[in-house]
């Protein structure tokens, strides 16, 4: 059983800025360092990413995977595997609180890989994950 790893930041903008950026997936490789590739592979009626696959290389990690998004306004958007090659469970959300313009950004993730890894360095590195993750957004949104 894989355990989840939290973490969250303060973003200088508004929820909807903050949501807009994290559901532009073509936009990825520009500002997130380890994604290669991500592709939009089909969209929901509200017109936002329904699947997405992404071409991931983070030094020692590197996967070719598929997630379903679901998206709650700007409140909102969770996420799961469809299918991967190091990875198999992936399940995730960001959770948007607003407040005085500011946006606290919730990022949660549990991930199990299909290779056995030291419950040590697993935890390690689902820390950087999430902590380059909420960095890079930040850095995004506010830039």
């Amino acid at each position: 059983m894989a355990d989840q790893s939290t973490q969250s930041i303060v973003v200088a903008a508004p929820a909807a800025e903050v949501m807009a950026v994290i559901a532009d997936f073509p936009a990825y490789p520009q500002w997130v360092a380890a994604a290669k590739e991500v592709e939009v592979l089909g969209t929901g009626p509200d017109g936002r990413a329904s699947q997405v696959h992404f071409v991931l290389d983070a030094g020692a990690v590197k996967d070719d995977y598929v997630l379903a998004y679901t998206w709650d306004g700007d409140r909102r958007v969770d996420w799961t595997l469809v299918k991967g090659q190091m990875q198999k469970q992936q399940d995730g959300s960001y959770s948007l609180a607003e407040s005085a313009g500011s946006t606290t950004v919730t990022y949660a993730i549990t991930v199990d890989l299909t290779i056995p890894m030291l419950g040590l360095i697993k935890r390690k590195a689902e820390k950087v994950i999430l902590d380059t993750a909420l960095k890079e957004l930040k850095k995004r949104v506010e830039g």
